[in-house]
């Protein structure tokens, strides 16, 4: 059986790696060991036609276990390695890496030496297939910048440049899925037969469940245009043109990082995201099991335990029998395909009402989802003639996602009825705990549930409040009547700020909470909620600066710098201790304070013709404000989603986290884990999962499952 994980490899990779068939042996148990392995590691040396093979990955997988399970390391500069803490199973192993095609796989065992030999690849375009989807994806050419702004252009004429890149990459087509892997820089046999690129491209746009969205931004927004600039890509591609730059193999720190992944979910379902323990406190859950949020796809929540390789499932129930599905107008997955998918036909995948979108773990153990409860049709405490607070200020009329909490010890599962729409959820550091929410992309709202109050009484309405964002713009330090985002600044009144926060960022210095807006340039808002909220909110805005623009994701660090993924290809941070004007009155409406800004560009190729830039299109940032991962608190990492991995930026540099096997690998959000504080770094760790909306699109093809991923950090590249 063909299966795509053997389209990576080439034809005239197959054949160099036949004929060394056999070249990776295990040494004879009386010779001298490579390298010092436990019983439950295996370890040995990997040597090429040179000599040894230097910063290579060695791949062990198995499925013995009740899941697919891989741990992946990478080679010294004697290209020795340690694939350590091996649960008891059969593996294959082989060698994978920049300038190699995969070496034969090898039959091993936990405390066996295996000596491995690299196989060269046996031309540039067999080496290429092991590129990060970056390299691939910044052969894709971007209109110059005298094709925007045209009245009789095919461009769009309020279209920017910026604003193209900013859909072509996290903040439209790489916001769901990985651009550039073999899959989309090829044509699937199953989209049909077409008499150039540019019909297959439109009809690609449509397949599946999103395809209405897909067509939104190109055919849509932007007219149609960038139909022919990918079929161009793709065309290029299949004539044999490959990329003007190589990646280099893994340096320094990045050579000690261990990888494991354990599949779960289902291979017709995507899994938005993952959470292993409580943001603020990470040594809760330890050793724990790990829950994913499936988002549009299911209401079945996988559950991995880590220590037993087990998954089971959970399906989260919704509170009212005639909850409708999460798709459809107003979400961004239909709720049937807009054509048949080249893979799946005409068959509907996604069939949540759940809608979970995104989970947190409290103090307690308990994980906090971002979940529909009911339909959208609010109850009547949320809408306008209500007495609550929050209603009387910015009455709602609908939510189509609100809160739900499961306990992992009983499995008890609790309803948390919100007015206002939910998307990402963190927990503050008051003494209510309480537990903010981003509404995504609707509401207009940021809103809030005082877990400490919902927990002594049951009353959701009472533990619950919202509020819209709005401006000081008359600058007299408190809320007051306002103009609406389309009216210009009245400097007797306030101003209220029309988008809601995408990311919402808790902070641990003053009891704000900042949120990214996501738009061209975008920004980064401020909240005080005040001594009395809603009536005593107010927010500040301020907008990102060039070279900086389109920001998706964020997190804040604990001296309350917010650190952003940007479209731009950079993490951009915002101190707004670096503020030297005023950060209200009737000027402060974004572009007050560029000098708190800062930048700093993701690893890999950008696109020509543009400038200095990187292609990386990095869906969210995270702080690792506890050192839960070993590189040192507060270090800034961020989603690295066509590198395949994670990107940390340490002391000015950027390290990157790359999932080697298999190709393809996306994430959308991740998490920190201390296990055991006293353990060294068998004790830390990151863990994500495969967040990509399309799971048969990565390396192996239609049957592909979602993973869950750790990421570990050794201190030498063999510690064991």
């Amino acid at each position: 059986m063909t299966t795509r994980s053997s389209l990576y490899l080439g034809v005239a990779a197959i054949a160099v790696a036949a004929a060394l068939a056999g070249s990776a042996i295990e040494l004879a148990a009386q010779q001298p060991r490579a390298v010092a392995i436990d019983e439950d590691d295996i370890g040995g040396v990997v040597t090429g036609a040179n000599g040894p093979e230097a910063g290579v990955w060695v791949i062990a997988e198995t499925t013995d276990l009740p899941t697919r399970f891989a741990k992946m390391v990478v080679t010294d500069d004697q290209g020795r390695y340690v694939v350590p803490d091996l649960p008891k199973a059969k593996y294959k192993v082989w060698v994978r890496g920049y300038g190699l095609v995969d070496s034969p796989k090898v039959d091993g065992q936990p405390g066996q030496q295996l000596e491995l030999r690299a196989v060269p690849a046996p031309n540039e375009a067999a080496a290429a297939q092991y590129y990060p989807a970056i390299y691939w994806y910044a052969m894709l050419k971007i209109p110059d910048a005298d094709e925007f702004g045209k009245k009789d252009g095919e461009i769009p004429d309020k279209i920017k440049q910026t604003d193209w890149l900013n859909l072509m990459k996290n903040n439209g087509c790489v916001g769901c899925h990985q651009l550039g892997q073999l899959s989309t820089r090829t044509l699937p046999p199953g989209l049909g037969k077409f008499s150039n690129h540019a019909e297959a491209w439109m009809r690609r746009i449509q397949a599946g469940q999103s395809g209405a969205l897909m067509v939104n931004i190109a055919a849509g927004q932007l007219a149609g245009a960038p139909i022919k600039y990918f079929a161009d890509w793709t065309q290029r591609i299949a004539n044999g043109e490959l990329p003007k730059h190589k990646p280099t193999r893994p340096q320094g720190l990045e050579r000690n990082v261990v990888v494991t992944t354990w599949d779960w979910g289902d291979p017709k379902k995507y899994l938005h995201d993952l959470i292993a323990s409580d943001r603020r406190y990470p040594t809760v859950n330890a050793y724990g099991p790990v829950f994913g949020s499936p988002e549009y796809s299911t209401d079945v929540i996988p559950i991995l335990d880590p220590k037993t390789h087990t998954v089971t499932n959970f399906k989260a129930p919704v509170r009212d029998a005639d909850t409708p599905e999460g798709l459809g107008q107003g979400h961004a997955a239909m709720d049937k395909p807009l054509g048949p998918s080249p893979y799946w036909g005409e068959e509907k995948l996604y069939d949540t009402k759940v809608n979970n979108h995104n989970s947190m773990f409290d103090r307690q153990g308990r994980v906090w989802m971002a979940a529909a409860v009911r339909g959208p049709k609010n109850p009547d405490f949320c809408k306008k003639g209500s007495e609550h607070p929050s209603a009387k200020l910015f009455p709602l009329e609908q939510t189509h996602r609100a809160v739900s909490i499961l306990d992992p010890k009983t499995m008890k599962y609790t309803f948390v009825d919100t007015c206002f729409q939910t998307h990402h959820l963190q927990f503050g550091h008051d003494a209510n705990e309480t537990l903010w929410t981003s509404s995504g992309g609707g509401g207009g709202v940021v809103g809030w549930v005082n877990t400490k109050l919902f927990e002594e009484t049951g009353d959701a309405a009472k533990s619950q409040g919202w509020t819209a964002l709005i401006l000081d713009t008359n600058g007299n330090g408190k809320r007051d009547d306002y103009v609406e985002p389309n009216q210009p600044v009245d400097p007797t009144k306030d101003k209220r700020i029309a988008q809601v926060f995408y990311a919402v960022m808790p902070s641990p210095v003053d009891g704000s909470v900042c949120g990214t807006l996501r738009a061209n340039p975008g920004s980064v808002v401020r909240l005080d909620p005040g001594s009395n909220p809603p009536e005593s909110a107010l927010a500040e805005i301020y907008n990102v600066p060039l070279p900086g623009f389109g920001p998706r994701g964020g997190d804040i660090d604990s001296q309350g710098v917010v650190w952003v993924s940007l479209a731009s290809g950079h993490i951009g941070s915002f101190d707004r201790r670096k503020c030297k004007g005023p950060l209200n009155g009737p000027k402060a409406t974004g572009d007050q304070c560029p000098e708190g800004w800062s930048f700093y560009e993701y690893p890999g190729p950008g696109f020509e013709g543009i400038g200095e830039n990187s292609a990386e299109s990095s869906y969210y940032s995270w702080v690792d404000q506890h050192d839960t991962f070993g590189l040192g608190k507060d270090v800034p990492m961020s989603t690295a989603n066509l590198m395949d991995g994670l990107v940390a930026l340490k002391d000015g540099k950027m390290i990157s986290l790359r999932v080697p096997y298999p190709l393809g690998f996306y994430a959308k959000g991740f998490d920190g884990r201390i296990d055991d504080p006293n353990a060294g770094w068998k004790g830390r760790g990151l863990w994500t999962s495969s967040g990509d909306r399309t799971p048969w699109l990565i390396e192996g093809g239609k049957g592909m499952k979602p993973m869950a991923v750790h990421f570990q950090l050794r201190p030498d590249p063999l510690a064991k």
